[in-house]
């Protein structure tokens, strides 16, 4: 390896004016400076920068301390700092204090004591000890906090402004109940954020603003969620965008469409925030221009001690996505509506059938499966539920569900409705139990999340060893204590229709064999028409759905009616880019019930148990429900459509 020994050989002078010419110094001979200059060029001299650093007394490096790293907006700020600081021959070293202001200030006098200069980003530590550590690790750059009195530059963005102009947005948009989700305690931002709601407040005395803890990364915002709805507010400003990101994760999960229901915003407007489902409404903060201008600041005193100490103060802008709309209508409107359905028993026909003709129910791992005999195709799978979020009120459900050609006529858990399971027995009101998921219809309110999601636990799943078409179940019902309310029978068979059809019967026993029972809808609580639970049906959003009932053809004709049958006429797009046309024919086993149905919002029916009126079940009493569902691979009109159903029931 060439020393500085070599080139002083090579162009005949000391080693120490070789030192003198490669760091720059001025009191070397232009002439001599050249010659050594030619000779390190030519024999590929690279100075050593441990001994650089001894002869000039400097690293020429920096360090930034961070409180969390995992922060995109701390590291669009180290990029800035890092691209300013190479500018002038400075590298950038970074320390990570994880959150915790009692480490921060030892952390920071390490990181000083192996550098020329340090950077303070957002820091988390009380004033005092802020203000007893600044003059151990100068030369120093305080960003995103105010010093009373320091001779350290200070960068600030002003997130009382910013603040300001996101609840102004709120306000424009007619919000009047606002949840504010806290960052850490600690955070100066934090403090500079609840001044601007202040402000706001002042300005619209109507204005109520909910101060909820939260903290600043994406479990913190979905931790949130059951507290905001809790609020009911109809919109959230968010600590920062990954409080956000963690918040439409969790309502998305809920049911809770955003911003039909609830609008969300956030700060700093970081990459991924316009990217998000739904974008993402915030406020932008020049974090790259943030990293340029400190490097400039704390290198301006690492040349000049006697440099004076500066406030630069940013401003934010705020940017409109689609996360933030006008308030929700005070209508009790369904955002977490889920269709309900009804079970219907095919048994006594199915057993006279020819062997090849009878599909046959088998365990495979945790699941029931039914499988067409001829074939052994998949028909039905059905999953015991039992790791379905607790809010979406777990119960054992069928899916998928195929027509003899494959297309699946059920979905599961929606982005519409994520609490909708296939085909379950789906009730939203046991006693005040909810065993729909989601949110509970509160009269004067509206849909509301509350702590009260039950739980449906199957205690004997067997096949029907005489007819292993039949599939027997015994799910007992559980409130959100686990204390028991029912025990329901569930009986559910199959048989096939002929080359393009088969026919599902689900029959239900409900007992109340642990007390009497209540069981309500959200239209016997105050919402008409939102008659649902019972077996419910979820069908998959397809090309085109159209709807035929005994009154004819429309949404309108076949919801609340009492029609023997119901019909979704769908077409699906296919992997070629054509169509399917599929049918689905529900009808009632006895007594006959009012039809809850949807079409146009998302397609799903159910038989309502408690159309208009509550059902009250005595102890020791019982209740009958059931569907007979006819699966085809063709349309049907409604002539055909009602000749089957006859043939059904």
């Amino acid at each position: 390896m060439v020393t500085i020994a070599d080139v002083a050989a090579a162009a005949g002078v000391s080693r120490a004016t070789v030192s003198r010419v490669m760091n720059g110094r001025s009191t070397v001979d232009p002439a001599i400076s050249a010659r050594v200059q030619e000779a390190a060029i030519e024999l590929n001299y690279r100075p050593s920068n441990v001994a650089r650093s001894l002869s000039l007394g400097r690293t020429t490096t920096v360090a930034l301390v961070v409180p969390d790293l995992g922060n995109p907006v701390f590291q669009r700020v180290l990029g800035g700092v890092t691209s300013a600081a190479a500018e002038d021959g400075y590298r950038v070293l970074v320390a990570d204090a994880a959150e915790d202001p009692g480490q921060e200030a030892a952390i920071a006098r390490d990181a000083r004591q192996r550098c020329d200069a340090l950077i303070l980003m957002a820091p988390r530590m009380p004033d005092a000890v802020l203000a007893g550590l600044l003059p151990d690790v100068e030369p120093a750059v305080v960003i995103n906090r105010e010093l009373a009195s320091s001779s350290v530059p200070t960068l600030v963005v002003d997130y009382a402004d910013a603040t300001v102009q996101v609840l102004e947005h709120l306000v424009e948009l007619g919000h009047r109940r606002v949840a504010y989700l806290a960052g850490p305690p600690a955070a100066a931002s934090d403090a500079a954020r609840r001044r601007g709601i202040a402000a706001v407040r002042q300005e619209h005395p109507d204005l109520e603003v909910t101060v909820l803890p939260a903290g600043a990364d994406i479990e913190a915002g979905h931790a949130a969620a059951g507290p905001v709805l809790a609020s009911r507010v109809t919109a959230v400003v968010a600590f920062n965008d990954l409080v956000s990101f963690g918040l439409l994760a969790a309502l998305n999960e809920a049911g809770v469409a955003v911003p039909a229901d609830i609008s969300v915003a956030g700060f700093d407007d970081i990459e991924l925030a316009r990217y998000a489902t739904p974008a993402l409404t915030t406020v932008a903060v020049p974090q790259v221009d943030l990293g340029r201008h400190a490097w400039r600041e704390l290198h301006a005193v690492i040349d000049d001690s006697a440099q004076p100490a500066t406030t630069t103060r940013f401003g934010a802008q705020l940017q409109v996505r689609a996360s933030t709309g006008p308030v929700p209508p005070r209508v009790a409107r369904a955002a977490v509506q889920e269709p309900d359905r009804r079970p219907e028993d095919a048994g006594a026909a199915q057993d006279a059938a020819r062997p090849e003709q009878v599909p046959t129910w088998t365990t495979e791992g945790g699941a029931v499966v039914l499988h067409r005999a001829l074939d052994h195709v998949a028909l039905a799978r059905y999953e015991p539920g039992t790791s379905l979020p607790t809010i979406h009120s777990p119960r054992p459900y069928l899916h998928p569900l195929h027509t003899l050609a494959g297309v699946p006529l059920t979905d599961v858990s929606p982005v519409d409705h994520r609490h909708h399971y296939g085909v379950s027995m789906a009730v939203p009101d046991v006693n005040g139990t909810s065993h729909w998921g989601g949110r509970t219809f509160v009269a004067d309110v509206g849909p509301t999340l509350l702590p009260n999601h039950g739980r449906q636990t199957s205690t004997h799943t067997v096949v029907d060893a005489l007819s292993p078409h039949v599939l027997l179940d015994t799910v007992l019902w559980s409130d959100e204590h686990g204390a028991p309310q029912l025990e329901e029978r569930r009986r559910v068979g199959a048989r096939l229709l002929g080359d393009d059809g088969w026919v599902l019967e689900w029959r239900s026993t409900l007992h109340a064999a642990h007390g009497p029972l209540e069981i309500r809808s959200p239209a016997t609580n105050g919402r008409p028409g939102a008659g649902y639970g019972g077996v419910f049906w979820r069908l998959p959003v397809a090309t085109s759905t159209r709807v035929l009932s005994a009154a004819g053809e429309g949404e309108g004709l076949a919801h609340g009616s009492a029609s023997p049958w119901v019909a979704f006429v769908q077409r699906h797009s296919d992997h070629q880019g054509g169509e399917r046309a599929t049918t689905l024919l529900l009808t009632q086993t006895s007594p006959a019930r009012h039809w809850f149905l949807r079409a146009a919002e998302y397609p799903g029916a159910c038989p309502a148990l408690a159309w208009d009126t509550p059902l009250l079940v005595p102890a020791g009493g019982t209740v009958e429900t059931g569907v007979v569902a006819a699966l085809l691979d063709r349309e049907l009109d409604a002539a055909e459509a009602a000749e089957l159903a006859t043939g059904l029931r």
